[in-house]
């Protein structure tokens, strides 16, 4: 069988093994045979070599039987047209291939193959906030708020997070309106339906974390999970059905979250939670940061200051700023964790849907709540770096690695630099406000 075009390297070879072993200007008996077998060529192949070869010798010029192929055989491939695509408006390049394959004029195929070289990527782009130039104002300013001056290591880092507590409110679905299934050729395709896709049954949960702890050794101290509650109420069964008989208990959902339901879950269920499972050795000083949804409870309330300040607790209420998702926890990543876990596990009841999402959110590892923690820092470091916007991608620190490696810091530090551009910005943005009071609350010197 023909092998493949042999190499300048391999041609070499042969006619140098032609010659070491010829006798007057002829080859060895039997050797271009062998050489034929060897390197799979005919021997026709092999004699025009030596031929060409030897009259190369007879006229005194090098020796050349490389061949006169190209480097690259077949039709041209199709290039990228990388800076023709950076022209097109995204929204004929959005939702299907289709619009881009049409666009630059060449097949899908084509255009799948420019992906899976790396020429084009791929990006869902999520909604994020609209902000103004007040909301990114008091970002800045809450971030900043959040470091602190390690006098021993001249460095600006994040002060200890382990007394912040981060709470908020989170839709639960029974399942989803679209679900992919992995399926076997011959297996029939499942059927879903309901009257209409507002009537799939779904649960509003308030949860609440900290930032997990750690002895000495490394063995957990403090998992973090204050709790997860579910605003359901129980009443009994007003006729009978199919599914229970008259009088039996049924568990539903409140259709309206509003303060006073709030305050009723605060002081009643977030607050006993938070004061049992609270480590004895930590500090009682604990703030509880929400967003700025009306129905959370205010920092002044009289009933709920009276239960936050029991016990031995100092327990305060932080807005965090308006319009900013990414500078708490549970919106930055726990959520979107517990979800994967919960609806992968069916339901057809409150009480499954209810169980479920408690379960993930039990089930939930340690070390994924403490990474979306390191995340809060990356998200905040970024944020001052793009002056308080949110049009940042999220930072990817590798923190599993890290951890395996066991070089995952407890805290980031920051850049000196980014700290003096952003308060000078504050103080351009706001003559009146007093820069002074940033240092002190930084604790710096007046280097910065």
């Amino acid at each position: 069988m023909r092998g493949p075009n042999l190499t300048d390297d391999e041609r070499h070879i042969i006619v140098c093994t032609l010659f070491e072993y010829s006798t007057k200007g002829k080859p060895k008996h039997r050797q271009i045979k062998e050489l034929a077998q060897k390197f799979q060529v005919s021997r026709k192949t092999i004699t025009e070599w030596w031929t060409k070869a030897k009259t190369q010798r007879t006229q005194g010029i090098p020796l050349d039987v490389n061949s006169r192929m190209p480097g690259k055989k077949g039709r041209s491939k199709i290039t990228c047209p990388v800076e023709f695509v950076k022209t097109i408006a995204l929204q004929d390049r959005a939702i299907i291939i289709d619009g881009l394959a049409f666009q630059v004029k060449h097949s899908r195929s084509t255009v799948y193959r420019w992906i899976r070289k790396g020429l084009l990527r791929s990006h869902t782009s999520a909604i994020s906030p609209e902000l103004t130039t007040d909301n990114k104002f008091l970002r800045i300013h809450f971030v900043l708020g959040k470091l602190y001056l390690d006098t021993l290591l001249r460095k600006l880092k994040f002060k200890d997070m382990s007394p912040c507590v981060h709470v908020d409110e989170k839709w639960f679905y029974m399942t989803k309106a679209t679900q992919r299934y992995y399926l076997v050729n011959d297996e029939e395709i499942p059927y879903r339906s309901c009257k209409s896709k507002r009537f799939v049954v779904k649960i509003m949960f308030l949860a609440a974390v900290a930032r997990p702890t750690y002895k000495e050794n490394g063995d957990v101290l403090f998992d973090g999970k204050i709790g997860i509650f579910s605003f359901t109420f129980e009443e009994p069964a007003k006729s009978n059905s199919k599914n229970r008989a008259v009088g039996a208990m049924v568990t539903k959902a409140v259709e309206s979250v509003n303060r006073d339901v709030m305050k009723e879950y605060f002081i009643n269920k977030l607050i006993p939670a938070l004061k049992t499972k609270w480590p004895q050795s930590a500090s009682k000083n604990i703030i509880i940061q929400q967003d700025n949804a009306k129905p959370h409870v205010k920092s002044n309330d009289p009933d709920f200051v009276a239960v936050a300040t029991s016990d031995g607790f100092n327990i305060q209420l932080q807005q965090q700023p308006p319009n900013s998702p990414d500078l708490n926890v549970l919106d930055l990543g726990f959520f979107r964790s517990i979800q994967s876990l919960q609806s992968s596990k069916p339901c057809k009841t409150v009480d499954e849907l209810v169980k479920n999402v408690e379960n993930a959110y039990e089930n939930l590892s340690v070390e994924c709540l403490d990474n979306v923690w390191l995340s809060l820092q990356a998200c905040m470091i970024k944020t001052m770096k793009r002056k308080g916007h949110n049009d940042y991608p999220l930072p990817h620190l590798k923190k599993a690695a890290q951890r395996r490696a066991g070089t995952l810091p407890r805290d980031l530090v920051v850049d000196d630099d980014l700290v003096v551009e952003c308060i000078t910005y504050l103080h351009r943005m706001a003559g009146s406000y007093d820069l002074n009071v940033i240092l002190e609350n930084l604790g710096a010197d007046t280097r910065f």
